[in-house]
């Protein structure tokens, strides 16, 4: 099972990698052992992404393979009760304004692949919210995503409310985004920048060890 559930995902079946798991499922397979088949595969995509045998495209693609088939398998690891290892906890969102996803979601799936317990609030999101959110979830890393000039005005609002809050100390910031370079994380005020999904979750991992 997983060495052909792993192929499948690295090959983009979409239909051939949901209808494995709805087998595997139904034959009573254990549902850790699925995911951890998916998760190899999501690691293999990765890999040939950084590599640039991967294209965008394929990043894309597996991202919401790996999304709907966690959609099939929670229900089921919420029944064996499954506790994953959880690395961190991130809240996300992209900032107020702006309705640009792609990048964020291909992030938050290569996250939580890595064992990140993630809320994504979506996209348009108020700086108050995000930190509300990382209030509730205790959470020790918030990350920001945003394409268009003005996000930079609101992720520095989030930022600044962290401070406010007395969680800076406590909370790393990442932010996303195709215009996002040094100067950007700089302004903000955030601890790591990427414009790259798969180089975003490397500086992630990295932010963690440290904290």
């Amino acid at each position: 099972m997983s060495e052909s559930l792993t192929t499948l995902l690295v090959d983009m079946d979409e239909n051939g990698v949901l209808e494995e798991v709805k087998s595997c499922l139904a034959a009573g397979e254990n549902a850790q052992d699925i995911l951890e088949a998916l998760s190899e595969g999501m690691n293999i995509v990765g890999e040939k992404y950084g590599a640039k045998e991967y294209f965008l495209a394929d990043l894309v693609m597996a991202a919401e393979i790996f999304k709907e088939s966690m959609e099939l398998l929670e229900p089921a690891l919420a029944e064996e009760k499954v506790e994953q290892k959880i690395c961190g906890k991130m809240v996300i969102g992209t900032v107020a304004g702006d309705l640009h996803d792609i990048g964020k979601n291909i992030f938050v799936a290569l996250a939580r692949n890595a064992g990140f317990a993630v809320t994504d609030l979506g996209i348009d999101v108020p700086a108050n919210r995000l930190v509300d959110q990382v209030k509730k979830d205790g959470a020790n890393v918030l990350g920001l995503s945003g394409i268009l000039t003005f996000s930079l005005d609101s992720m520095a609002d989030a930022v600044e409310l962290l401070k406010e809050a007395g969680l800076r100390d406590q909370v790393k910031v990442i932010i996303g985004g195709l215009p996002v370079d040094e100067r950007w994380c700089e302004l903000v005020g955030a601890d790591a920048f990427s414009d790259d999904a798969y180089e975003g979750l490397q500086k992630l991992l990295a932010l963690v060890e440290v904290a």
